[in-house]
């Protein structure tokens, strides 16, 4: 997509912080790069909570270069949680929720049809996503009155919550899907990446 790169970063020791339920705690963070040629450095944090929380969100540095408001505004907003899979120990999951940009303000689209998420998060992106070992997309509410979330023929009828379910052992897959569902859809609306779904 463009020149957008992903990369894993340094682990940095505990920071103070909040978690996604509101408690104060410490823990260790994983920095992933995003570099674009020619813009900002943007850090996307990892952060393991000491009370068994974990997130991810774009990180705000302590000096923020000159990036469109709407950028700047994601800064430390719109984290995606990481939690267990309901009744499994080994698959962790993160709800597939993309942003939009409101004015200046990211917001996030919780339900969507199969197909309206794929256009948003990317058709080509979404399918080399779920085909990575272990990982799947689902409803989130074990709806059964839904037909499927079939990324190579995505429904288009009944708008739901999907989640994304990989391997606990995966650090890579919820970044690649928080950076497609979080940041992405910001640096198209700054202009900073093409319109064109990738």
């Amino acid at each position: 997509m463009d020149d957008l790169t992903l990369e894993r970063g340094t682990s940095l020791q505990e920071k103070p912080g909040t978690t996604c339920t509101g408690i104060p705690a410490k823990g260790p963070a994983v920095e992933w790069e995003l570099r674009l040629p020619g813009r900002p450095l943007l850090t996307v944090h990892d952060t393991r909570w000491d009370n068994g929380e974990r997130d991810l969100v774009l990180y705000q540095p302590t000096v923020v270069p000159e990036i469109p408001a709407a950028l700047s505004n994601l800064h430390n907003r719109l984290r995606v949680g990481i939690a267990r899979a309901p009744g499994n120990t080994t698959t962790l999951r993160i709800m597939a929720f993309p942003a939009w940009v409101d004015g200046e303000r990211p917001r996030i689209k919780k339900s969507l049809t199969t197909a309206q998420l794929a256009a948003k998060y990317g058709l080509q992106q979404l399918r080399d996503l779920t085909a990575r070992p272990g990982v799947a997309l689902h409803s989130a509410g074990g709806r059964v009155d839904v037909p499927g979330c079939d990324v190579d023929d995505p429904q288009d009828d009944i708008r739901i919550q999907h989640a994304l379910s990989f391997p606990a052992e995966d650090d890579e897959t919820p970044v690649i899907a928080f950076t497609h569902l979080r940041v992405v859809p910001v640096l198209r609306h700054v202009g900073w990446l093409s319109m064109v779904a990738v």
